[in-house]
């Protein structure tokens, strides 16, 4: 019959999984995360404490007011659209910008007329968060998602030299 023997993880792997991997902290360009939330009322405040917590990680803590209001508002309006029972919300950071991606399960409507009435509602839901956008010199929009699934894809991109001024007092 086998022995079985019980090891522990190396002290250098562990400190690998803390530092990221690569023997350092997580940079701001390492910042690509996807998250699934579900299509409740808690998932803008979901939203808000893990973009925080990824902010602070990867070295971004200037970033972080106006892409924590950006993402709960993204998150909330992806929860009062959709009939799914989730929203996925994705981050990246690349050249300086972050972009927040949301979808929801909500289709596009084949009648052209609930469209038009559908985007309008949804545009304006998404006022305040267009506002911290274009205070942030950033751009946004929504249409059609193409994955994961049916429904509705609705972006930021946050860049960060905006980001910071306008989380200045």
């Amino acid at each position: 019959m086998p022995l079985l023997t019980a090891t522990t993880c190396p002290d250098s792997l562990l400190e690998d999984v803390h530092t990221h991997g690569a023997g350092r902290p997580p940079a701001p360009d390492d910042l690509t995360y996807s998250l699934t939330l579900p299509a409740s009322a808690t998932s803008p405040a979901i939203a808000r404490r893990a973009v925080a917590a990824i902010l602070q990680a990867h070295g971004l803590p200037g970033l972080t007011e106006a892409a924590v209001l950006v993402t709960a508002e993204l998150a909330a309006c992806a929860y009062r659209f959709t009939p799914a029972e989730e929203v996925y919300l994705r981050l990246r950071h690349r050249d300086g910008a972050l972009r927040v991606i949301v979808y929801d399960g909500h289709p596009r409507h084949a009648n052209a007329r609930l469209a038009e009435i559908c985007d309008e509602r949804r545009g304006a839901a998404l006022n305040r968060m267009a506002c911290v956008v274009r205070v942030c010199a950033g751009d946004w929009g929504f249409g059609e998602a193409r994955e994961p699934g049916a429904g509705t894809r609705m972006w930021a991109l946050v860049p960060g030299e905006g980001a910071r001024a306008y989380g200045m007092p």
